[in-house]
């Protein structure tokens, strides 16, 4: 009976004596990113974050980016759900039958050449107006990158709606396209990516949808002689950082509540923070390079322009109120937090 005692106390210290180690279980995070390895979210963004999380979990977590995407760009949130990724980055146009609520940073005008600001009012709004619109996986944070501008291709700036009728035009799909197409604008939509091939061939005299960044990226500045820049701007876009539901489960409260202190706002910031310094160093290129001169809009283009978008704003709030969310508040709330954070 005693050595019976004594092996069970034996049993108990031992078991104590793991508990500390069981603690300290190290997670890891596989977090993808779709875009070309030496893209500064691969390099530097994602990074950044997963320094954060180390430091914030005391080394218990930590994340691995993959050398080459695990899945393409339209399939990142399909491919955590599946847990071939544990986190990625998802372009929110390529979710819309999924979640309406990140579109809201996607309407036309509502945007700001502050993308750290339309960031963090993005982070409130989702916080405020749709907590509970993501099914599958779990909003690690959201942000919104560099608006768009308009640009022409020929000596002639765009500055008003007869301009934009008299040209055809390459656009982004969606918000931007379909504003076009309602001006009565000649078309030609596509991604991003392809934007160089019809541009350069001049197939089309003028474009619109793509920030400053993206004309370098792209090396599109030899093909633009001009950019119409509006005091509220036409467009931009939002993406969101999710993880697996389940990945997420299987992290303690306390490093769940480490990593949400560095993601959300902090992390969106920061993520839209080089889109900012991307812009920056382009539009030093329009000057010394491509000699491209940026002009203001014309109040009366701007207005034309906005009120022939109202279709676009109506039909997301009409979306959104379909998926339970308060469309109207959401909009209001999110365009009263921009002009509020704004500083550019």
């Amino acid at each position: 009976m005693r050595i019976f005692t004594r092996l069970t106390l034996l049993s108990a210290v031992m078991v104590a004596m793991m508990l500390p180690n069981i603690a300290q279980a190290k997670s890891r995070i596989l977090t993808n990113c779709f875009w070309p390895p030496q893209h500064y979210m691969c390099k530097q963004v994602l990074p950044t974050w997963g320094k954060w999380v180390k430091e914030a979990t005391d080394g218990r977590v930590t994340i691995q980016i993959p050398p080459k995407s695990l899945a393409s760009p339209p399939e990142q949130w399909g491919s955590v759900e599946k847990g071939i990724a544990d986190a990625a980055v998802q372009f929110n146009g390529f979710v819309a039958n999924r979640v309406a609520g990140p579109l809201v940073a996607m309407q036309p005008f509502v945007a700001s050449a502050d993308a750290p600001a339309m960031s963090e009012a993005l982070w409130e709004t989702y916080q405020k107006y749709f907590p509970n619109e993501y099914k599958g996986v779990h909003a690690l944070s959201m942000w919104v990158i560099t608006p768009a501008e308009v640009y022409s291709q020929t000596d002639t700036p765009i500055n008003s709606i007869d301009d934009l009728k008299s040209r055809k035009i390459w656009a982004l799909p969606g918000t931007v396209a379909n504003l076009m197409k309602k001006v009565g604008v000649g078309v030609v939509a596509g991604p991003a990516v392809q934007a160089n091939e019809v541009i350069s061939r001049g197939v089309v005299d003028g474009h619109i949808g793509l920030s400053p960044v993206s004309i370098a990226a792209f090396q599109l500045g030899p093909y633009t002689k001009s950019m119409t820049q509006f005091k509220t701007r036409i467009y931009s876009t939002s993406f969101s950082f999710v993880i697996n539901e389940k990945k997420w489960s299987e992290i303690s409260p306390e490093d769940q509540k480490a990593i949400t202190a560095v993601s959300g706002a902090k992390f969106g910031r920061m993520a839209a923070q080089f889109w900012v310094d991307g812009d920056a160093k382009a539009i030093a290129r329009f000057k010394s390079e491509w000699n491209i001169p940026v002009f203001q809009a014309d109040p009366a283009f701007e207005n034309a322009l906005k009120a022939q978008s109202k279709f676009l704003t109506d039909g997301w709030i009409k979306k959104a109120n379909g998926k339970g969310i308060d469309g109207q508040a959401a909009y209001d709330f999110y365009v009263a937090r921009v002009n509020e954070l704004s500083k550019l």
